[in-house]
Formats: structure tokens, C-alpha cells, sequence
């Protein structure tokens, strides 16, 4: 191998061209296996957190990994060994305005490194397949790690270039400074509510509605003000304080006392398809401020956690599922353990339980609700008692979790 002046790293030989080249279309034949790796190692690593816990900002993540992946093997396969340009993509420059967006920098995603080691140990593992001999390994090796180690660097440095342009686009905007001082509170930070209200123009006072409404594309993004204001009006509420926390996601504070009923939010969502909703409890004063937000955050992490695909969540009904989810396994387990067979019955007995937990366990009120006779909901409890490990009312409680559980995932 040769090197000149404006290389960075020899110039592999033809037969190193060939090996690379088979390597790089073996690896681009299993990306979906090596995406799934670099994705548990990020998620691992401590410095990822603030990125990790947000689901529109991991997704975001993850598709400027998917991107990068792809270019960096098909570059390959086009060149073998050459340096490859950083990734300039809809993806790139999208995570570059969330970034900005939520207040974050380019330090978060030094956990690309994480990926970085999933991608050498998947590529060292095929150029010990390939070659035939240790000359070949070794300038194979020594030529790949160039590669990518060059790849990443100049990925995360084209990466701070763009945030640092996004940042200055947006530098003095009004939206970024309401982040800021949303940031604050949210930090439980010493600022004075005066002034706080004045940079919001919101009341900080009485009582507050937090809710998350985002979308999974950027395509979709048109539909966060209309459903904003839709959600707003459900809340009885005549204004709101909104929040632009990425560019298919919004943070809402709603002056209202009651959260309204998921089935009427469905509804209304119906017309917006692709949008998504979670709301935390109504809370008052500054406090309130900042926990009916982080019930609608965490309430939005379980759908993530869950891979559900629910459009509407308010975490005052799934507070227990969402401390019970940190480990998903073992929440399934809770489900078979209390379910049993009644976990494989039809839908109509799963929202007869639930509809029965909900009316206080009246079972007039549970048959006027389901529009049914009085005798069909005796005989449907009484089938659910014949699947179930023991009878419900020895835990009610727990069935009805279970079932909330199941409806969630269902819709994954």
C-alpha cells in the first residue's frame, strides 16, 4: 500500500479493494441486525440519556444512524477504502434543529461511539471470514479502521456545524427562550414566577393540564397545531402555553382542572390520523407546572418502552404500569401470571372487566354503559372468573392492570 500527500491512510492494494467491498455488502445485507445492536449500546450509555428518554428525539437519532450506516457501506462497496463524505441528508439536518430545539449539544451524541464499536466489532468479525492469509488481515484492518474511525469524526463534526447554524438562525427567537425558561421550571430552578409568566406569557397560577402531542415523521408535523388547539378546546380551555420541543413534537400547558376522557380525545383524534397525544394530571401552582409535564413525558416513554402504537394515553391510567415497566419482561410475566387463560379471551370480555372496574364494580351501571342486558354482564363475569388463575375479586386491582397492559400493547 502507497500513500500520498493528501491521503490520510495508505491507499489499499486491488486485493484489499475486493475484500473490503465483500465485506461492506455482507454487512449491508445484515444492517437491520447490526441497527439494533448499535441502538441497545447507545441506549446504554449514560451520556445518551437525555436523548434516549425522548422518544421523538431517539427516533430522530435513530434514522441519522440508519443514514449513516448505509452510506458509510454502500460508499465502500462504490469505492472500497476511500474516505467517505460526511452524511448531508433530510436526516442530518432535522436532528440538527431538534437538537438546537431542546435546548441539547453536540456532546450527546459522543454516544455515536457506542455504535461505533458495534460496527467495528461486526466488521473485524468479516474481515477474519475474508482474508486468506495475515498480510491481507492486518492491511484490511489497518485500512478499515482508518476508514471508519474518519467516518464518525467527521460525522460529529459536520454535526456541530450544523447545530451551530441552526443555533444561529435561531439565535434571540422567541421560542427558544420560552424553552429556556420552561427549562428552569422544569429544573425546579429559583426563578421568579413574575418573571417567568412574563417570558411565557402564561399564568402560573391554578391549575394545569401538561400533555405531549407529536407526530412519528416530520411529514406529519402540520398536524401538531391543529390537534393543539383541538386538545385545548377538549380541555374547556380558551388559551395554552406551547412549547416547540423538536420538529414533530410540541409540549402544551392547558389552565384546565379535568383531564378529558381518552375515548373523546380518540375521537377527535380521528381526524388526524399520524398525531399522538399523552397528558399528565391536572396539578396546580409551579409545581404542578412541572409535574403534570413529567407525567405526560413519562406517560409518552411508556408508549415508546411498550412499542405501542397508541394514539391517545393520559397517565393517570397507567401511573401503575408505568412504575411496574422499567423491566418488560417481567411486566409480561405480571400478565400471564395474572390473567392466565383469560389473557387469550375475546376483546368483549377484556372491556366488560375493564368497563366493570371503571363503573365502581356495578354491574347495572357496567350493562347501561355497554349498552347491553343486565344478564349478559352476569354471565360474562362469570366466564371471566372460569379463566382466570382466581376469581376477580380477589384482585381487582391487579386484573385491571393486566388489561390495561394488554390493551397497550395491543396496539403495537
Amino acid at each position: 500500500m502507497t500513500v500520498t500527500s493528501d491521503q490520510l491512510w495508505p491507499e489499499p492494494s486491488d486485493r484489499v479493494r475486493e475484500l473490503f467491498r465483500d465485506v461492506a455488502e455482507t454487512m449491508l445485507a445484515r444492517h437491520t441486525e447490526i441497527l439494533a445492536e448499535m441502538e441497545e449500546a447507545t441506549l446504554r450509555d449514560p451520556r445518551y440519556l437525555a436523548i434516549a428518554q425522548d422518544p421523538v428525539l431517539a427516533e430522530s437519532s435513530d434514522r441519522v444512524g440508519v443514514f449513516a450506516l448505509k452510506k458509510w457501506l454502500t460508499s465502500n462497496i462504490a469505492a472500497p477504502g476511500a474516505r467517505v463524505p460526511p452524511p448531508d441528508s433530510e436526516e442530518t439536518r432535522t436532528y440538527a434543529r431538534n437538537v438546537v430545539l431542546r435546548g441539547l449539544t453536540t456532546d450527546e451524541v459522543t454516544s455515536w461511539r457506542a455504535g461505533q464499536y458495534v460496527v467495528w466489532r461486526w466488521w473485524l468479525a468479516e474481515c477474519f471470514r475474508v482474508a486468506r492469509d495475515l498480510d491481507e488481515l492486518e492491511s484490511l484492518v489497518a485500512v478499515s479502521a482508518c476508514s471508519l474511525t474518519t467516518a464518525v469524526d467527521d460525522a460529529i463534526a459536520a454535526l456541530a456545524q450544523q447545530v451551530d447554524d441552526v443555533r444561529e438562525e435561531f439565535a434571540g427567537g422567541a421560542q427558544l427562550q420560552r424553552y429556556a425558561t420552561v427549562e428552569l421550571l422544569l429544573q425546579g430552578a429559583d426563578i421568579a414566577p413574575a418573571r417567568a409568566e412574563a417570558q411565557l406569557g402564561y399564568a402560573l397560577t391554578g391549575s394545569h393540564i401538561g400533555a405531549v402531542v407529536w407526530t412519528d415523521s416530520e411529514r406529519d408535523a402540520h398536524a401538531l397545531e391543529a390537534v393543539s388547539e383541538q386538545l385545548m378546546r377538549a380541555c374547556g380551555a380558551a388559551g395554552r402555553l406551547t412549547v416547540v420541543a423538536g420538529t414533530a413534537a410540541q409540549w402544551l400547558w392547558i389552565p384546565a382542572k379535568t383531564v378529558p376522557p381518552a375515548a373523546d380525545l380518540e375521537e377527535m383524534l380521528s381526524r388526524h390520523p399520524r398525531a399522538r397525544v399523552a397528558l399528565g394530571r391536572a396539578a396546580s401552582g409551579i409545581n404542578g407546572f412541572r409535574r403534570t409535564h413529567l407525567d405526560a413525558a413519562a406517560a409518552q416513554r411508556l408508549l415508546s418502552r411498550l412499542r405501542s402504537n397508541l394514539a391517545v394515553i393520559r397517565y393517570e391510567d397507567v401511573q401503575m404500569i408505568d412504575l411496574m415497566s422499567a423491566d418488560v419482561s417481567q411486566l409480561d410475566q405480571f400478565v400471564t401470571d395474572v390473567l392466565g387463560d383469560f389473557e387469550a379471551a375475546s376483546p368483549v370480555l377484556h372491556q366488560t372487566v375493564l368497563t366493570y372496574v371503571e363503573e365502581g364494580l356495578n354491574r347495572s351501571s357496567t350493562a347501561d354503559r355497554l349498552y347491553t342486558h343486565r344478564n349478559t354482564i352476569d354471565r360474562r363475569l362469570a366466564r371471566v372468573d372460569e379463566l382466570l388463575p382466581r376469581p376477580f375479586a380477589d384482585r381487582p386491582v391487579e386484573v385491571a392492570t393486566a388489561l390495561t397492559v394488554l390493551r397497550i400493547r395491543g396496539s403495537a
